[in-house]
């Protein structure tokens, strides 16, 4: 996909600050910090959303979440994570390359990310 901002990023024709990378997986500080420590963990392959990823990438980039998730407990002192992810243009997915969204919580930092449907929070 040559317009996809990420697949730019990961052939380096985009500046970002690169917080993990493998063959086949890269994790970078989002431009948009919600909280400290904010990462996009993406496939290098692109797949479009959850409805087309393999099994294996999806195993690789949730593996990745989880290990920068421990990282910024220890080092960030995070006392909570967010793993956010949305596929398709009606769940807000606005970057059409499946990605994670890593947001580290830390006491009274005020984000509410949950849903407010009338649905109580279990």
């Amino acid at each position: 996909m040559e317009n996809c901002i990420f697949s730019k990023i990961i052939k380096g024709e985009v500046a970002t600050q690169k917080v993990y990378e493998n063959e086949s997986v890269l994790a970078f500080i989002s431009k948009e910090q919600v909280s400290k420590g904010h990462t996009l963990v993406i496939p290098k392959e692109h797949f479009e959303n959850i409805f087309d990823i393999s099994e294996k990438a999806l195993a690789e980039v949730m593996a990745v979440s989880k290990e920068l998730s421990q990282k910024y407990q220890m080092e960030f002192d995070a006392t909570g994570i967010n793993i956010l992810h949305a596929s398709g243009k009606d769940a807000q997915q606005s970057v059409f390359h499946f990605h994670i969204h890593i947001v580290p919580r830390y006491p009274n930092d005020g984000l509410d990310l949950w849903i407010k449907a009338g649905i109580e929070k279990a």
